[in-house]
């Protein structure tokens, strides 16, 4: 059986030192003691370490690549958005946009990570939620040096380039205009545990239903991980109830497409029977019958913003202001109605 091929990982966890150093050794760059470098090169002799990948690595020269690291979706529209958005911020500035899709949750996402950048070169890597939350990958593109773009990252990062949307608020003004029309019992699909803005968006839910002096129900909330099926599979439980919500709020499009799904499986319309809200604004909230009241999140403009930001500081140029803020906005369309009975 043949033996694995050494990687840049075995020869820095063996000589004890970082992938960064091992990097600087196979480029024979200054900066590394001599008793460090005598440490890596035995250990590449140990392993047998073909430094190929690694040596085109940290060159100094530019690539002219972004890389797009992103989770492999069930949010098929939101990543449809921000391809469109880098992929145009790359063909205007002369870049190629190269794409990682990931499986999550991954243990070894930060080597893989750093194997993608390896063998790419890309200058610079744009990361969409959630993984614009992971320390892991993040300390992993300091150590490298590689510049990162984040967008919509649960708390901006100082050293980074932060593009976010104002999503708590849009929550807090979509739950606020269902509340006007006279709903009261408000149900919630959260969005995936593992999103940073699933929380801000149920947070603009709390806040709006506090604000309305209305207590929150938690019988009324459940689980969602932003796919159609968790969109029925809890648009499903919330209709159990003998007295049940006259509204469901979906933490973005696809699960509320599956929660429409469930009502008209069960015999119900929307909004005469029950209201439905969605929230990102994909095409498929406006292609569903009736097309979904929903929250517009700028993604595509978000994304373009990202890359023309991170290919700005891959030039050097160094930027006054590191963190963009979106506004979203509350579309509204058919899906929503006052309800036939207002009461508690």
């Amino acid at each position: 059986m043949q033996k694995p091929k050494a990687t840049i990982f075995n020869v820095a966890a063996l000589a004890g030192v970082s992938i960064k150093t091992v990097s600087r050794v196979v480029n024979n760059e200054p900066n590394v003691s001599d008793k460090t470098r005598d440490k890596v090169l035995k250990a590449i002799g140990s392993l047998n370490y073909q430094p190929s990948a690694a040596a085109r690595i940290l060159s100094g020269k530019k690539s002219y690549g972004i890389g797009l690291v992103y989770e492999n979706p069930h949010e098929f529209s939101y990543v449809g958005g921000v391809l469109n958005g880098a992929l145009k911020a790359c063909e205007d500035e002369g870049f190629t946009l190269l794409l990682r899709p990931l499986t999550l949750p991954d243990p070894n996402i930060a080597e893989t990570v750093t194997q993608f950048v390896l063998q790419t070169r890309v200058d610079g890597l744009l990361l969409p939620a959630p993984l614009s939350d992971m320390k892991d990958v993040l300390d992993v593109l300091r150590e490298q040096s590689v510049p990162f773009a984040l967008m919509a990252p649960t708390t901006p990062v100082e050293d980074a380039i932060n593009i976010i949307c104002e999503e708590e608020e849009a929550s807090f003004q979509l739950t606020l205009h269902l509340l006007e029309l006279g709903h009261r019992r408000l149900g919630f699909i959260k969005g995936h545990p593992d999103h940073g803005d699933s929380e801000k968006r149920f947070s603009g839910y709390c806040r709006a239903l506090e604000a309305s002096g209305i207590a929150l129900d938690q019988s009324f909330v459940r689980q969602g991980y932003f796919d159609f099926e968790s969109g029925r599979r809890a648009a499903a439980e919330l209709l159990q109830f003998e007295i049940r919500p006259t509204v469901i709020i979906a933490s973005n499009d696809d699960m509320a497409a599956g929660a429409l799904f469930e009502v008209r499986e069960q015999g119900l319309s929307v909004p005469s029977d029950m209201s439905l809200v969605g929230f990102d604004d994909t095409p498929l909230a406006s292609h569903l019958w009736p097309p979904m009241t929903t929250v517009r999140q700028p993604i595509v403009e978000m994304a373009d913003a990202a890359v023309r930001a991170l290919i700005r500081t891959i030039s050097g140029e160094e930027l006054t202001n590191r963190t963009t803020d979106f506004n979203c906005e509350v579309i509204l369309r058919q899906s929503t109605a006052p309800p036939l009975d207002s009461g508690i």
